[in-house]
């Protein structure tokens, strides 16, 4: 049995994909390098705006981990963005994902989970990856998790 592409999926899922603003500095939004895709960091962005908060002080766990989940659905507005289809993926290599947290925090892995359980919804076994989950001190505009990513693309035919 074949796995749905990842643009049906989206919408048995009922995700619609934020829109992707202009770069916060000197940089892109992504770069492409033969068959990888490079994304920039993404930040959790609600609907008023990016969400702010230290995990353990201000954002309990559970709702960093939404917000994880929150900068994957911008990794994926980046990469329909760069491919104009996510059918293009062929896998999604590799996500490093920093947690803005109170010292002594060492649930970054299942905060970042719900950035990687997005991967795996909407691109099946290919959304399987590698990963580092890494405890920082602050992060740009004081969010509480930020999440950039590798994936392989496959050309158009």
């Amino acid at each position: 049995m074949t796995e749905k592409q990842p643009e049906a999926r989206l919408g048995e899922l009922g995700i619609t994909l934020p829109t992707v603003g202009p770069s916060a500095g000197n940089y892109v939004p992504y770069v492409r390098s033969g068959n990888l895709l490079f994304i920039s960091g993404q930040v959790p962005i609600g609907p008023s705006g990016p969400l702010a908060g230290r995990v353990g002080e201000t954002v309990s766990e559970t709702d960093a981990k939404a917000a994880a989940r929150l900068a994957g659905l911008g990794i994926l507005a980046v990469a329909r963005q760069a491919l104009g289809s996510l059918d293009r993926v062929s896998r999604v290599v590799k996500l490093t994902g920093f947690v803005n947290a109170v010292p002594g925090f060492a649930g970054q892995p299942g905060v970042i989970n719900g950035c990687s359980d997005l991967m795996v919804e909407v691109f099946g076994e290919r959304g399987r990856h590698a990963r580092a989950a890494v405890g920082a001190g602050s992060l740009p505009l004081n969010v509480p998790v930020e999440v950039d990513a590798v994936l392989e693309v496959r050309d158009e035919s």
